[in-house]
């Protein structure tokens, strides 16, 4: 088996589309690494991956945009990923994929560095083809404009804060907001009742036939009211009659209350991810 190591999104793209196209749902994140690398290198300068070829095909292929973790692919031939964790020369801070790939990869790396394994968090991966309309909400969907940058970055980092466990990359993720608002294939939705914004949903990050949905915010003292579910499910549908075939989200495997609201307006679990982290002994 050989490994070759593939500087740029667009080279890595072309070699490792293969596995990325075998399951659209379940590599949504490496493919909106990848188009955002290419849209806006501002937010990823540097990605890079390594791909490993047996008999003639891609059997394997993991991703990384240096400071971050490496994501993982599944791999055709399973043994790949011991094989991709010998030659990587970087040093990993951790690792996010599907299960089971993400535990194989990590296993291995951890033995061969003497490293022990922390999960940061755990998520469902969720794909939907057709809405399921929820109750009728009070309020309206309407696209954010330039002129909501303020809030989209409070919002944005306070679900970076939440969802995440930790502090927010604040500069990233001003980029990422500008980045979004310069419109494409990204952008920002809010939930407005009597004018008043009330909820938050951003997509981007699309792969060949779909889309990814997030982040989904709605300020502590205004959930359970509906308006996270109406505007997620009219988003969905705004980028479904736009040509999309799926759309893709990520929910936390610790809050069943998401994983329901989703689940009832169309969205189905393809499969969990997981994000470890490697600690030195």
């Amino acid at each position: 088996m050989e490994v070759i190591r593939v500087d740029g999104a667009g080279a890595f793209l072309e070699r490792a589309d293969p596995l990325l196209e075998a399951d659209e749902a379940r590599h949504n994140l490496a493919f909106g690494i990848l188009s955002t690398a290419q849209a806006h290198p501002d937010l990823y300068p540097e990605a890079r991956g390594w791909v490993a070829h047996a008999d003639g095909g891609v059997v394997g292929a993991p991703l990384r945009t240096p400071p971050h973790n490496v994501v993982v692919l599944r791999p055709t031939d399973p043994s790949a990923l011991r094989v991709l964790a010998e030659a990587i020369e970087d040093d990993l801070p951790g690792v996010v994929g599907a299960v089971p790939e993400v535990d194989v990869f990590a296993d291995a790396w951890a033995s061969l560095h003497d490293l022990t394994i922390e999960t940061r968090f755990e998520q469902g991966v969720y794909a939907l083809r057709r809405v399921v309309p929820p109750a009728a909400t009070p309020g309206s969907m309407r696209p954010a404009t330039a002129g909501d940058r303020p809030l989209l970055l409070a919002w944005v980092l306070a679900f970076a804060t939440e969802a995440l466990h930790e502090g927010a990359d604040t500069a990233r993720l001003e980029r990422s907001v500008d980045a979004r608002l310069a419109g494409g294939d990204a952008g920002f939705a809010l939930w407005e009742v009597d004018g008043r914004p009330v909820s938050l949903v951003g997509f981007g990050g699309p792969t060949p036939n779909g889309i990814r949905v997030g982040p989904v915010y709605t300020p502590p003292e205004l959930r359970g009211r509906g308006y996270a579910s109406a505007l997620t499910a009219q988003v969905s549908q705004l980028l479904l009659d736009r040509g999309r075939r799926f759309c893709f989200l990520y929910t936390d495997l610790a809050n069943p209350t998401s994983n329901a609201i989703y689940s009832r307006i169309g969205y189905e679990r393809v499969c969990d991810s997981r994000e470890l982290a490697f600690v030195r002994r």
